[in-house]
């Protein structure tokens, strides 16, 4: 894949942590402390209780495919990337993420263990979490 020509996320204070973890090759979570929610998208309140009492949690990087898509032309992307496999991704910690299956769309079903990699951009303190179906 060309890897330097993916779209580069915007950072922003909530989710700069999250970015530069990926960047050292780590999958991080928020975890409420009042509810006990584990949570992906970080963001500062936690979406059940509304709580500012947060923390981040380092992820396994492992999961299952919950749901997904092939997208054969994808405005912006690179045409070498593609087709594109857009899938949810339901973690072993819970939370259930957006991201790219990187594999031949034939290798994915509902249910494909996943175990996460990083893709650098063309950003230094940035890094995509995408993942491949695990090694048996």
């Amino acid at each position: 894949m060309s890897e330097a020509s993916r779209p580069v996320p915007e950072v922003t204070p909530e989710t700069e942590r999250y970015w530069e973890a990926a960047a050292d090759g780590r999958l991080l979570l928020r975890e409420c402390r009042d509810c006990g929610l584990t949570y992906h998208y970080p963001r500062a309140l936690c979406p059940d209780c509304f709580s500012d009492d947060v923390d981040w949690l380092e992820a396994a990087g492992t999961g299952e495919v919950y749901s997904y898509s092939v997208a054969h032309s994808m405005s912006g992307w690179p045409a070498d990337d593609l087709p594109l496999v857009v899938a949810y991704v339901e973690l072993d910690e819970g939370p259930r993420m957006v991201t790219n299956v990187d594999c031949d769309p034939d290798e994915v079903t509902v249910g494909t263990r996943v175990e996460v990699r990083f893709v650098d951009v063309d950003a230094d303190d940035v890094a995509i979490p995408v993942f491949v179906p695990a090694a048996e």
